[in-house]
């Protein structure tokens, strides 16, 4: 018995070849199961969340250096005016110097001497110990001064060090703000329009599940404070901002990201409050879920990378993340840290 044929063995009774494998479906035509699309959603939220923590350290980095910089320009200003103030005191000790060496030449005894008016001589060496009294305090003013100026200029310099820190430290962030982002769309940008339609209700019913739990919990029922008048300015100002694109270090007027929104609607408000979410949980008032009011602020996330409004009846208004717009969503639909209070 001759060997059997195998997919296209040759003739001589060689051994069969293996069949060839199945052809890979491409990126392109494949349609990514349900259980692919939560991988996606996962990660997708991981980048959005690095990114988040990324522009928290770019914005806090961004406030420190306006604030150093804003030291500079004051230092600045102070050692000019030392400059200046120098100068005058040195023309006076020359002054004084000249007309002490004019008045100093004879011993005080041999001027009495000479003198045809005794009592004019006496009221002339009170006057000189006068003068000698203000020559040594303007001699102090003159070394107080120095050491100002040397101390401003010292200190200029460590603002100058700390500002070029700084901004390495914003540059490093904003690459990684890129880099994180920009895996991102790579990433939604292989998938067909049906699979990205799909990964947005995905991401909605994540949400609508997550805040169904925590209103399920009877929350909203112990939430019945009422906003104050500042509250009210700070939710007409986010309002207001409902629809404009998300845009990571933006603080508006036509974009923002998420702490820009609240940072600005409290500005709005009449006050000023941290610029990073980070920064706003640490610094502000920490209020009871259950005693928030509109215009208390939502933190969200275990590093409080995130930041929303709260405006009453279970709802936020938030800058969510690149790609979205300003829009209201369910207060318990993120990981909530804790809530703070700007008008506390």
């Amino acid at each position: 018995m001759g060997a059997p044929r195998g997919g296209g063995g040759g003739r001589g009774g060689g051994p069969p070849r293996p069949a060839p494998p199945p052809p890979r479906p491409s990126d392109r035509s494949a349609t990514a199961t349900v259980g692919d699309l939560e991988a996606v959603r996962e990660k997708l939220d991981t980048l959005y969340h690095d990114a988040a923590v990324a522009t928290d350290a770019y914005n806090a980095a961004e406030e420190k250096s306006k604030e150093q910089s804003a030291q500079i320009v004051e230092l600045a200003r102070e050692i000019v005016k030392g400059q200046d103030r120098l100068a005058e005191l040195k023309d006076r000790a020359g002054a004084a110097a000249r007309a002490q060496y004019r008045g100093g030449g004879l011993p005080p005894e041999v001027r009495l001497w000479l003198s045809s008016d005794p009592q004019a001589f006496l009221d002339d060496a009170g006057t000189v110990r006068q003068g000698e009294r203000a020559t040594k305090g303007l001699l102090a003013d003159l070394t107080r001064t120095q050491h100002d100026l040397e101390q401003y200029a010292r200190d200029a310099s460590d603002r100058w060090k700390e500002l070029d820190a700084n901004r390495k430290v914003r540059a490093e962030a904003k690459k990684r703000i890129e880099k994180q982002i920009a895996a991102a769309e790579k990433l939604q940008s292989q998938l067909q329009k049906k699979e990205r339609e799909r990964l947005r209700k995905l991401e909605e019913e994540a949400a609508h599940k997550a805040q169904t739990a925590w209103l399920d919990s009877g929350i909203l029922k112990e939430i019945k404070a009422k906003a104050s008048q500042e509250g009210r300015k700070a939710v007409r100002f986010a309002t207001r901002q409902i629809g404009k694109p998300y845009v990571w270090g933006a603080e508006g007027p036509k974009s923002y990201d998420c702490s820009g929104l609240t940072s600005q609607a409290w500005i709005a408000a009449g006050t000023p409050i941290p610029r990073t979410s980070q920064e706003q949980w640490k610094q502000l008032r920490h209020v009871d879920v259950k005693d928030m009011r509109p215009g208390d602020l939502i933190i969200y996330f275990h590093d409080a990378s995130h930041v929303a409004m709260y405006i009453g009846h279970g709802a936020i208004i938030h800058a969510p993340r690149p790609g979205r717009t300003v829009t209201i969503a369910g207060a318990g639909s993120m990981p909530i840290l804790g809530v703070v209070r700007p008008d506390a």
